[in-house]
């Protein structure tokens, strides 16, 4: 098996870079004068660079598509304060000759003991019919597998193998702290919904070569996937109560908070609003130190503008 030797997060401008990348996107344009480029988007288990191809770029072009592993020849600038690379060749690779740790970002925890640790959330829930739906769900070796090693999301926070897992367990945590201090709401309803609350994003995004979402994931989505699901599940244990199926589907459904984030409804108990509100600050704590992990411009003590946050991030002196 053949070894990296280049990792994205070491590159810095004039540096010669022929190495390994798995591709994450590639779109043909032109440029002003009219002639075509190629733009791709690379990575490996260190983040992504972008990269330009400005000869021959019709015909590199033909060489690979979208989630191949591909080699470079290539030297890197820096244009907007941003490392790109002037790519001169490009090449598809057998993937079984390299290994696919070096090329897909996961969490830097370890899986296994973080599914310990949310199941041992789950033993401190006390109404039997929350226990005995949180250990169908997560008693079902298959669904506790894509649990494991899904993203929690394409892009945006926890968007690599494992982040599914970690983003769950943290909320899980900041609730379990949050419900001692609001104590007269239902504990156990909001751990359970913490758990579940992004379920169907096992059905929502495919993961095994590249992060995207599945016919499933654009069509439906986690939410409507995730009450599916719970649903399911819910319907094979005997007298589940009807009043607490509903408040515990009122979460699944209210977590995005507002209609315009996806949110079918809007909090409308306390249990849900908490819930909305620790996913929220979890989400947006990871991608805060995500981008301002990659930021590679250490002239600055600031980020690149994030787009969808829609700001600058101060990185600190």
């Amino acid at each position: 098996m053949n070894a990296k030797t280049v990792y994205v997060k070491d590159i810095n401008p004039g540096d010669s870079v022929n190495d390994t990348f798995l591709v994450m996107e590639k779109n043909m344009a032109s440029s002003q004068k009219g002639n075509p480029y190629l733009a791709i988007k690379l990575r490996d288990n260190t983040g992504d660079v972008d990269g330009r191809v400005w000869d021959n770029a019709v015909e590199l072009n033909r060489r690979f598509k979208r989630g191949d592993i591909v080699g470079i020849q290539s030297r890197a600038i820096s244009y907007r304060n941003v490392i790109q690379l002037s790519i001169s060749d490009i090449e598809c690779i057998d993937e079984s000759l390299f290994n696919p740790a070096d090329y897909f970002p996961s969490s830097k925890l370890n899986i296994e003991e973080m599914f310990e640790d949310i199941m041992n959330f789950v033993g401190t829930v006390e109404t039997p019919p929350l226990k005995a739906l949180l250990d169908l769900i997560f008693g079902d070796e298959e669904i506790a597998s894509l649990f494991k090693n899904a993203p929690a999301a394409k892009g945006f926070h926890h968007f690599y193998i494992g982040g599914l897992l970690e983003h769950t367990l943290s909320v899980v945590q900041l609730l379990g702290m949050t419900a001692t201090h609001y104590s007269e709401a239902n504990r156990d309803l909001i751990i359970t919904g913490g758990m579940l609350h992004d379920i169907g994003k096992i059905k929502e995004l495919s993961f095994s070569k590249m992060i995207d979402y599945t016919d499933e994931g654009r069509l439906i989505g986690h939410i409507s996937l995730g009450l599916e699901l719970i649903n399911e599940k819910i319907a094979r244990i005997e007298d589940f109560p009807e009043q607490l199926a509903m408040e515990l589907r009122h979460i699944i459904l209210s977590h995005h908070g507002v209609l315009e984030y996806g949110s079918p409804k809007r909090p409308k108990t306390l249990e849900a609003l908490i819930v909305n509100f620790i996913d929220d600050l979890d989400a947006k704590v990871n991608a805060f130190q995500t981008f301002i992990e990659s930021s590679t411009d250490d002239e600055s003590d600031w980020t690149p503008f994030h787009r969808l946050l829609e700001r600058f991030i101060y990185k600190g002196k």
